[in-house]
């Protein structure tokens, strides 16, 4: 089987172009020390004068030499291999092999050569993931559980690498089901635009969420479930960072309750600091009140423009 770097090298004879456009991580002190067995000397590649690049024919630091080909292989697809290296230990000891036979599988179902960069760099485990146990089970869960075509597989992990690190059965199984019994029944949004939350665990992220929506804002689960089905990237926001400031401030400064938020779960996608508490000031100021979709989804002078239409018409703050 031909080495993982050829399939990279296969198309471009002249490699140095390719080793040029990588050189800070592949002479970087800290791929170095994550690589490097105790003892051992290091030769860096040091940089060419004036130009500030690399010169490709120093070598790499004293490794055995399976090591350095995994390590120049990983670069030539712009992957960061210090990282993929500190985040992933596997990797150390992963045949070369191994790491073909995945992407190879990749390449199989759509994935393009030039995704690999940000699917490694995002998800370093992928690169160890044992084809049948691990990969082909997320795929089939796209087109059997998510009814994903095969044409379609390359936008769905894009949008989402971590997939290829969740194990169908323990992970995203469970959190279709529970998105599902919320009411989030329709398939191909959850596959095409918060595939994200099939990737997050049940018990750690998404209950915590719909918890503190149904407790906390007194909606009961019917009313959190409603929430969510209306907004359904709430489940990616934070309780301590998010609900719970933006609540506060809703309740205590603003003077409004819970069924405002129910009725416009988008509320919390606006960023607390630049555009909620700012244009709350600017209604307080004119002692004027507007309904919450009004007052944040307006641009700035479509802001202006109703508050100056609520004081013509005397919409006032009680």
């Amino acid at each position: 089987m031909p080495g993982l770097h050829s399939m990279y090298l296969s198309r471009n004879p002249t490699p140095t172009p390719l080793l040029r456009s990588q050189p800070p991580n592949r002479s970087s002190p800290k791929l170095a020390a994550a690589v490097r067995p105790p003892g051992t000397a290091t030769h860096f590649m040091t940089p060419l004068s004036g130009g500030g690049q690399v010169d490709p024919l120093l070598p790499l630091p004293d490794l055995p030499a399976q090591v350095k080909e995994k390590i120049l292989c990983l670069e030539i697809m712009g992957v960061d291999s210090g990282r993929a290296l500190a985040l992933n230990p596997s990797l150390r000891a992963a045949p070369l092999d191994s790491l073909h036979s995945v992407v190879s599988y990749l390449l199989s179902k759509g994935i393009h050569h030039k995704d690999m960069a940000r699917i490694f760099g995002m998800c370093p485990g992928a690169l160890t993931a044992d084809i049948h146990a691990d990969l082909a089970p997320v795929f089939r869960f796209l087109a059997r559980d998510l009814g994903v075509p095969a044409a379609n597989f390359r936008r769905v992990v894009n949008k989402c690498p971590r997939l290829l690190v969740c194990s169908a059965r323990d992970q995203l199984r469970p959190a279709l089901l529970f998105l599902q019994r919320l009411g989030l029944r329709d398939t191909a949004a959850l596959a095409y635009q918060d595939p994200v939350l099939l990737a997050s665990s049940v018990e750690r992220t998404l209950l915590p969420k719909v918890e503190y929506l149904a407790l906390e804002l007194g909606l009961g689960r019917r009313g959190a479930a409603a929430m969510v089905g209306r907004c359904p990237a709430l489940l990616t926001f934070s309780v301590e960072n998010n609900f719970r400031p933006k609540y506060t401030y809703l309740v205590g400064e603003m003077g409004r309750g819970p069924q405002e938020v129910q009725d416009f779960p988008q509320y919390f996608a606006f960023s607390l600091e630049k555009r909620i508490k700012p244009r709350h000031r600017d209604m307080e100021a004119r002692r004027l009140r507007l309904p919450l979709p009004d007052m944040l989804k307006s641009t700035d002078d479509e802001f202006r423009a109703l508050l100056d239409e609520a004081e013509r018409r005397g919409i006032y703050s009680s």
